[in-house]
């Protein structure tokens, strides 16, 4: 029996940099140092133990990246709960499933957030408390009040449950991955210790999401284990990002291609810009020519990483030790094993040869220990001591692993599999296109059609001349026949394009 927690993380930053500030909150102008938060985590946890909360109970939060998430998050962890991070887009009742499927004891709640999380709270039967202002409810800070802090966190073992990350339900309802204490330290230390060259001097931007994995492990809990500070900001844009980095002297950037695209936009209406050292993005594909225009102007590289909530997030990243290759997901982490399976078989994993397009798969400390509630999805996506990721890719002789594809994404045109981030790839570069996402639609005569959904440049082209253009840069299988233009993008909690919403637009 191994002990371990993640709350570690926290508490060893606090022996070791009492003085230093982690936290600053941006909508709420704290500034808070590691003693400061680990002394107000232990009388956070010393409320939820009041509540009834101990060893083995969930416990779902509902809060914006704001100085009450991580207080809350690492006082679950101190009194030996389980974390279930809500994410604040969705509904009552789509947040009141999880509620149940979680078995969550209790609800912690931003004021900010209450409405919902009450409504979702009801739905389920399950307790609801805020923090931040008074909001007319039980406060957890009331509870915290009347007692003392704990003395420190209780005892897990490696192998305890400590998130239970939804993932998005692209098929059907969301599912419960189960993350552990060893998955997710693991993660954190090596992404920290084994992939760039981190200082604990170093200020990271906090815009991703903290519910979701990227932001949490990565920036989050990435940053408490270095010692570093991070600048939490509660609604992403590119303009308040830009005014808060140059403020707070960012070093460290850390978001998805909808937000370096924000950044981008915002970048020719700035005085200054911020001096970044080092930019990390994943959650989506990052097109090639909006990594190299970020160089242009910000003057940092940005390595592209690849990660899913099952994972910890971190499997491979771009990283100084192997060298870097734009359009990549770069090499695996120290400690994973990714590699290229044959996707139609089921049962079994066989190894493909490289450059051999097939399923990504991933082995490691970084994978899950399966889904909640749900043994059938597990067996499916575990199989031979492999995570298969349901991503199409390759990987090439010298170790780089591309993705091409979501294996659900392919649209098959005529009997010709088209792999919409290629054809995204090409339109990305047409100076009229600000945002585009490829799908197919059904379509009478080939089965499907190829349909580009796209935020333009105002005024700067129409369907046809796109057409016409991208013929000329893609074979005569891929290029869009249909072209549609939008404002914005529909994306989801985590700033995801959300294919499945335009494929429900377009294909009536």
């Amino acid at each position: 029996m191994t002990m371990l927690s993640l709350a570690t993380v926290l508490a060893e930053a606090a022996r070791k940099f009492p003085d230093k500030i982690a936290v600053i909150d941006t909508a709420t102008t704290e500034r808070i140092t590691y003693r400061d938060l680990w002394t107000q985590t232990l009388s956070y946890a010393a409320g939820l133990r009041e509540l009834g909360i101990g060893r083995g109970d969930t416990v779902a939060i509902q809060i914006p990246n704001l100085a009450d998430f991580p207080r809350v998050y690492y006082a679950a962890l101190a009194v030996g709960a389980t974390i279930v991070p809500m994410h604040l887009l969705l509904t009552p009742e789509e947040n009141a499933y999880i509620l149940r499927d979680s078995q969550a004891k209790l609800l912690v709640a931003h004021a900010s957030q209450l409405a919902a999380a009450t409504a979702a709270g009801k739905l389920a039967d399950v307790d609801v408390v805020s923090v931040g202002p008074d909001a007319g409810v039980r406060r957890l800070e009331d509870a915290a009040a009347g007692v003392a802090p704990l003395r420190t966190y209780e005892s897990t073992e490696a192998e305890d449950v400590a998130v239970v990350f939804y993932t998005s339900g692209t098929t059907g309802k969301p599912k419960g991955a189960l993350l552990t204490h060893l998955n997710l330290v693991m993660n954190t230390v090596v992404n920290v210790f084994d992939v760039h060259e981190l200082f604990d001097d170093d200020v990271v931007m906090g815009c991703l999401p903290l519910f979701h994995t990227f932001g949490q492990t990565v920036g989050m809990n990435g940053t408490f284990r270095l010692g570093g500070t991070i600048v939490l900001q509660a609604r992403f844009t590119g303009e308040a990002a830009i005014d808060i980095m140059v403020r707070e002297k960012v070093t460290i950037f850390h978001g998805v291609p909808t937000m370096y695209i924000g950044l981008l936009e915002a970048a020719s209406k700035a005085d200054r810009l911020p001096d970044l050292r080092l930019c990390i993005s994943g959650g989506a594909a990052l097109p090639v020519a909006v990594l190299e225009k970020f160089r242009e102007v910000f003057h940092a590289t940005v390595y592209e990483g690849y990660g899913l909530s099952e994972t910890s997030p971190t499997a491979t990243t771009n990283q100084p030790a192997f060298g870097t290759r734009a359009g990549t997901i770069g090499h695996p982490i120290w400690g994973v094993d990714v590699e290229i399976a044959r996707p139609e078989i089921d049962d079994r994993i066989e190894l493909m040869d490289d450059g051999e397009l097939g399923e990504i798969v991933i082995r490691g400390h970084n994978v899950f220990a399966g889904y909640l509630n749900n043994d059938e999805a597990t067996s499916l996506a575990l199989v031979d001591g492999w995570f298969r990721t349901g991503d199409l890719g390759t990987r090439d002789a010298a170790g780089f692993i591309t993705i091409v594809d979501r294996k659900k994404d392919l649209v098959i045109r005529g009997g010709f599999n088209v792999y919409p981030r290629e054809v995204e790839e090409a339109l990305a570069r047409h100076p009229a296109v600000l945002q585009v996402a490829v799908i197919g639609i059904p379509d009478a005569v080939h089965g499907e059609e190829i349909c580009a959904v796209i935020v333009p440049d105002p005024g700067g082209i129409t369907a046809d001349e796109l057409i016409e253009w991208s013929k000329e840069k893609l074979g005569r299988h891929k290029y869009p026949r249909q072209v549609r233009f939008v404002e914005s993008l529909p994306l989801g909690p985590s700033h995801k394009v959300l294919k499945r919403e335009l494929r429900k637009t377009y294909s009536q």
